[in-house]
C-alpha cells in the first residue's frame, strides 16, 4: 500500500487548481448528506462499480446517497442500530463519541452516526473507487485521505473509541499484523474495534484462514471477544476489546509482539514506519492507569485524561476554553463579514487545545483539528475532549482534495511557519483546500496579516481587516486564465 500513501512534489507546486465544467455552490448541510451536485465531484466509476449495493445513484444533475453500502444490506441506520443492539455498552452518543471509519467507502456510516451526537473519522485511500472522501466531504461529512500502508496514522495513540472496519479490504495479519497493531495504538484503552467482513460468517477454505489468523492476532495483543452475531440479513460481526489493564501483556506466554521502550510513546507519527510493538498503557504522574474520558456532552468541558499534572495545567486548560467561548461568540459569529449560513467544513490550522472547536460545538459546523507537528502536542487533548484531528505540516500538502472545506481558521499559526517555508506556498494550499465562496479567518502578527493579505489579494481573494487585527479572505470563483 506505499504507493497510495501520501508523497508530496519537491518543490511544492504554485499553481491554481481548475474548476470542474459546471460547478456550482455546495448544496447545503443537511441537504448535502444526501445528495450532491454530479459537476461538483464528476466521477461516475463508483455509481456504476457499486450500483447493486446502493452507495451513490445518479439521478439528473444530482449524486444521491441513500445510505446502502456493501455490508448495510437493509440501509446504513439499521446497521448502525444492529451494533448497539448487539453489545448495548457502546451507548452511541454517550460513553462512544469519537470513532474511526477504516476503508469508509463514501462514509454513510459516520454521516448517519452524526444524527447519534458521534463525529466519526472516516478515511479511505484514492484507489480504484476513485473520489470516495471527496463525496464525503462534499457532502460536509468529517473524512481524510489515508491508507494503512508503510507509516503510522497521523493520530495520537490511545485516541478513538472505538474503530470500524466494513468490508475495508485491510490484511490485518499482514507483515507480522503491524497493520491491526496500529490500530491498537490509536484505540483507547476499554475501546471497540468492530469488524463485519465475510471471515466473520463464512465457513469457505479462504475465510477460514482469515479467522484463524485474526484468532491468534488478537489472542496475542490482548483483545477480547466482547460480541459476535449474524443479522436477518445474513452480515455478520464480531467486537473485540482493547483491555483496560496491563495484567494481560504481562501474563503472556510469550511476549510477541513485545512491549514497546518507553521513549516509543513520545513520538509524533509523521512519516513514522508501523511499529511491530506494543505501546504501554497511558499512566499519568503517579503511575495510575489514565481512565475513559467523562461521558458525552459533559466530555467537551471536562478536564481531558490526557492532560498534564502539571500545577497551573488545568488553569491554562479552562482559560483557554474560556477565552475561545468568547472570541467565537463576541467577535467571530457576530462582527466579520462571513456568511456562516453557507459554512459546514471547518479547519482549524492550528487547534490548540480545540477550543474553537468546542465553541462551536452546539452549531451545525464539524471542525477538523490540525495540530503542527512542529508545535506542542496538543492532539491527545482534543480526542479527550470528544473532538476529532489530525498532525500535519504546513510546508506541505494536506491529505485532501481541492474544494473540500468552507472555512479556514489560523491562529498565530504563520509567524513559526514562515521561519521554515514559504507564505506564498502556504497560501497556494489553502486556496487548494478551500472552495470557491469559502473563508479563512487569521489572528497573527501584523506583519504576517500584512504578508498573507498581499498574497491572498494577488490570487483575486477579498479581503478585510476586522478590528486591526482579524484577516478575513473569500474566495471567489476566478481562476487564470
Amino acid at each position: 500500500m506505499e504507493h497510495r500513501e501520501r508523497h508530496c512534489p519537491q518543490p511544492s507546486p504554485r499553481c491554481l487548481v481548475p474548476l470542474p465544467n459546471g460547478y456550482k455552490v455546495p448544496v447545503p448541510w443537511p441537504k448535502s448528506r444526501d445528495m450532491i451536485w454530479y459537476d461538483n465531484v464528476p466521477h461516475p466509476k463508483l455509481v456504476e462499480y457499486k450500483k447493486d449495493q446502493h452507495w451513490v445513484i445518479k439521478k439528473g444533475d444530482f449524486l444521491v446517497f441513500p445510505g446502502g453500502g456493501t455490508q448495510f444490506k437493509d440501509g446504513v441506520a439499521n446497521y448502525i442500530n444492529f451494533i448497539e443492539k448487539t453489545l448495548p455498552s457502546i451507548e452511541w452518543g454517550r460513553h462512544i463519541r469519537v470513532i474511526l471509519d477504516v476503508g469508509c467507502g463514501v462514509a454513510s456510516f459516520g454521516g448517519y452516526l452524526l444524527d447519534k451526537d458521534v463525529i466519526t473519522m472516516s478515511f479511505a485511500p484514492k484507489d480504484e473507487h476513485e473520489a470516495q472522501i471527496q463525496f464525503a466531504l462534499e457532502r460536509g461529512i468529517p473524512a481524510t485521505l489515508s491508507v494503512i500502508g508503510t507509516q503510522k496514522l497521523t493520530f495520537p495513540d490511545n485516541a478513538f473509541d472505538l474503530i470500524h472496519c466494513a468490508r475495508c479490504r485491510v490484511h490485518w495479519d499482514a507483515d507480522g499484523g503491524k497493520p491491526l497493531m496500529e490500530l491498537n495504538r490509536i484505540l483507547r484503552p476499554g475501546g471497540f474495534f468492530v469488524w463485519s467482513a465475510t471471515p466473520v460468517y463464512r465457513d469457505d477454505e479462504r475465510d477460514r484462514n482469515v479467522w484463524n489468523s485474526m484468532v491468534a492476532l488478537t489472542k496475542s495483543i490482548c483483545w477480547k471477544v466482547v460480541a459476535k452475531t449474524v443479522d436477518s440479513s445474513g452480515i455478520g460481526l464480531v467486537i473485540y476489546q482493547k483491555p483496560l489493564s496491563s495484567s494481560c501483556y504481562e501474563k503472556r506466554q510469550e511476549s510477541n509482539p513485545p512491549l514497546c521502550e518507553q521513549q516509543d510513546d513520545k513520538n509524533v507519527p509523521w512519516y513514522v514506519p508501523l511499529s511491530g510493538c506494543l505501546p504501554r498503557l497511558p499512566v499519568d504522574s503517579m503511575g495510575n492507569l489514565v481512565g475513559w474520558p467523562t461521558q458525552w456532552p459533559d466530555r467537551i468541558s471536562s478536564k481531558p485524561p490526557s492532560l498534564t499534572t502539571l500545577s497551573d495545567a488545568e488553569e491554562m486548560f479552562i482559560e483557554d476554553t474560556k477565552h475561545w467561548a468568547s472570541l467565537v461568540s463576541d467577535v467571530y459569529l457576530d462582527g466579520p463579514a462571513i456568511n456562516w449560513s453557507s459554512v459546514r467544513n471547518i479547519m482549524d490550522m492550528n487547534a490548540g487545545y480545540g477550543g474553537f472547536a468546542a465553541a462551536l460545538i452546539d452549531l451545525p459546523y464539524w471542525v477538523m483539528n490540525v495540530v503542527p507537528v512542529h508545535m506542542e502536542d496538543t492532539l491527545p487533548i482534543i480526542f479527550d475532549r470528544g473532538l476529532i484531528g489530525i498532525y500535519h505540516d504546513w510546508c506541505e500538502s494536506l491529505n485532501t482534495y481541492p474544494r473540500t472545506y468552507d472555512l479556514l481558521h489560523a491562529s498565530f499559526l504563520f509567524r513559526n511557519l514562515t521561519q521554515r517555508c514559504d507564505i506564498i506556498d502556504v497560501a497556494v494550499e489553502m486556496d487548494r483546500i478551500l472552495r470557491p465562496g469559502g473563508y479563512i479567518l487569521v489572528q497573527d502578527t501584523m506583519e504576517m496579516v500584512n504578508k498573507l493579505n498581499s498574497v491572498l489579494r494577488s490570487m483575486q481573494w477579498s479581503t478585510s481587516l476586522y478590528q486591526g487585527q482579524f484577516l478575513v479572505g473569500n474566495k471567489g470563483f476566478w481562476r487564470p486564465k
